[in-house]
């Protein structure tokens, strides 16, 4: 018992806390959620989506086009035009197999929506759905 005394009393002082450790799992867990974090992408115009009674929540990650009452197809707040869809679902299909949503105007020609969708699935697209909003009972 003798020897564990004398010990103690030769530590002394006060002993600090190394906060180095601490610091290393803060700035970890910071990259992680950085990383894992997940951005939703809008489409940049504002449309008036139509009204339908089975709507449903769709994946968050997904690509979201844009189908204005003028007729113009945007994406990413750019217009985008209808001969450059399948392109750019076809490259951004090549990362990983997610969705494509159309937010189209309750205003926009239908036949033109059509071609949107006939377009995204050429692309390669296995999934193509249209966004609308809730139907209030």
């Amino acid at each position: 018992m003798g020897r564990f005394r004398q010990a103690r009393r030769d530590d002394g002082g006060e002993s600090d806390i190394d906060m180095s450790p601490l610091i290393d799992c803060v700035f970890i867990l910071l990259i992680f959620f950085i990383v894992t974090t997940v951005f939703v992408e809008e489409t940049g115009v504002t449309v008036d989506k139509p009204q339908a009674a089975s709507a449903s929540q769709l994946e968050k990650t997904s690509i979201l086009l844009a189908l204005t009452k003028n007729g113009e197809v945007v994406y990413g707040g750019r217009e985008l035009g209808i001969n450059n869809v399948r392109a750019l679902v076809k490259r951004l299909l090549q990362k990983e197999e997610i969705p494509v949503i159309i937010q189209a105007d309750k205003d926009a020609p239908s036949g033109l929506l059509v071609r949107v969708i006939d377009e995204a699935k050429l692309g390669g697209a296995a999934k193509v759905s249209v966004a609308t909003s809730q139907a209030r009972s």
